[in-house]
């Protein structure tokens, strides 16, 4: 059921406070948005199928950001099994990493009363969209998939909001991966490092040799890939949900960030200076034609080889970033659905059916470089993928939320770190002490945005 008119109103205000989305979007608009979602879908199917209207074409529109060869090519699995289904995936994409690019173009196109029928949303932030009633409710769709069951439960939590399943999920990243060149590695005598210590060691072979040790970017939310890999490797998922989920104080003001920030200070020894802004196929290019030897990204790069005709553990190999042998950040890639006039319901409906079914779930996820969202193993993975698969299978207290993949918290809390993060990363004058402090000072503000 949806919420009572006044009662999604009652939201806006908090919403719009504390979430860059909302804070945009004029009051009026806003408002009218919530009252035509509040209607029920019977009102809207029969305002759809009223004389001089007519039947929505079986087509949907959709907005994301999987531009690259390796990402396009896990999308063709999904746009090929719906035209099976006489459903036409009528495309929208976005370039730019991580969906910064994505997410304003959304919000303009809702706010031109354009909104997609269908638009990737990763993360927690769908939940700022599903309190307004905009995303259709796929309750059925879970129901009649058993999703709950077959799911990871950490999946399957992402999806509710309010006791309804609002998003469909196609597959599971691991940002915390190590990719390197295995030509470079065994003309060397190398081994993947498994500590902070064997990386500093390798890292002095490669700059002996001539060979730049890490291909790095400057782009903002690459940068913060980086951070958070560490702060994984620092402690542990329990101190990283405590800086990225709780915004604790004390965990930001603890040694451990010193820490870390040390550790990214050191780091760019082993980049090419300057680090500029590049795209990360560009990035990770440099490391497959063996410009640089180890290149941290999530798996989605291993997808990226793989389009590029390159095999795992034959031209490049994947290993747990340094310190995180045991752990998972990741990221879930979900598709929600606007309602509008439901009149795009059943097309959505099969599309999410279509997203999650095993056959789909197995190809989609080889091609992108992720793993499945079902508890069962596909016999299919590579071994990048098994281990992927067996890290997460370990359950929450090995899991860390992504904070650059929205998986952790709020876009605005999200925004204000990454960027302290970029400038500390690009400033070689100021300290790792003044920026722990500044650090420090943005989590008290927005502990104080949330009323904690």
């Amino acid at each position: 059921m949806k919420r009572p008119v006044r009662a999604l109103l009652a939201s806006v205000p908090y919403r719009c406070a504390t979430a860059a989305m909302l804070a945009t979007l004029p009051l009026l608009m806003l408002a009218a948005l919530v009252v035509s979602a509040a209607l029920p879908p019977q009102a809207r199917a029969a305002a759809a199928s009223a004389p001089g209207t007519s039947a929505a074409p079986a087509s949907l529109q959709v907005l994301h950001w999987w531009t690259s060869a390796g990402e396009r090519r896990a999308l063709n699995v999904v746009v090929n099994q719906l035209a099976k289904q006489n459903i036409q995936w009528r495309d929208v994409p976005i370039p730019g990493g991580a969906g910064m690019g994505a997410g304003k173009v959304l919000k303009s196109m809702v706010l031109a009363g354009r909104a997609p029928e269908v638009t990737q949303l990763n993360g927690v932030i769908f939940g700022e969209w599903a309190d307004l009633g905009l995303l259709l409710e796929l309750d059925n769709v879970a129901v009649q998939g058993n999703w709950e069951k077959q799911m990871f439960p950490s999946v399957w939590a992402l999806l509710n909001n309010r006791g309804h399943v609002v998003a469909a999920p196609l597959g599971i990243h691991r940002i915390n991966t190590l990719f390197y060149n295995i030509a470079i590695f065994n003309r060397l005598g190398l081994t993947p490092p498994k500590t902070w210590d064997d990386f500093d060691r390798i890292a002095k072979i490669l700059r002996d040799a001539g060979i730049t040790p890490l291909a790095q970017s400057a782009e903002a939310w690459q940068v913060a890939t980086l951070f958070e890999n560490l702060v994984l490797a620092e402690s542990g998922p329990a101190y990283y949900r405590r800086l990225f989920v709780d915004m604790d104080q004390a965990a930001y003001a603890d040694g451990r960030m010193l820490h870390i920030l040390k550790r990214l200070r050191r780091l760019g020894q082993s980049m090419d200076q300057p680090v500029r802004e590049r795209a990360w196929p560009d990035v990770a290019r440099s490391m497959a034609n063996g410009e640089a030897a180890m290149f941290i990204m999530g798996d989605w790069a291993k997808g990226e080889f793989n389009a590029w005709g390159l095999t795992v553990d034959q031209q490049f190999g994947c290993a747990p970033v340094p310190g995180t042998g045991e752990y998972h950040l990741y990221s879930t890639d979900t598709l929600a659905m606007f309602a509008d006039d439901y009149s795009h319901q059943v097309s959505q409906e099969t599309l999410a059916q279509i997203v999650t079914s095993p056959a789909v779930q197995s190809e989609y996820n080889k091609f992108k470089g992720s793993i499945p969202v079902w508890r069962t193993a596909d016999p299919h993975m590579d071994r990048c993928a098994r281990d992927s698969w067996r890290a997460f299978s370990k359950g929450a207290a090995y899991q860390a939320p992504s904070l650059v993949h929205r998986m952790a918290t709020d876009e605005t809390t999200k925004d204000a770190i990454i960027a302290e993060v970029q400038r500390f990363f690009l400033d070689r004058q100021g300290s790792e002490e003044q920026a722990q402090r500044r650090l420090v000072s943005i989590a008290r503000a927005l502990s104080r945005s949330r009323g904690q």
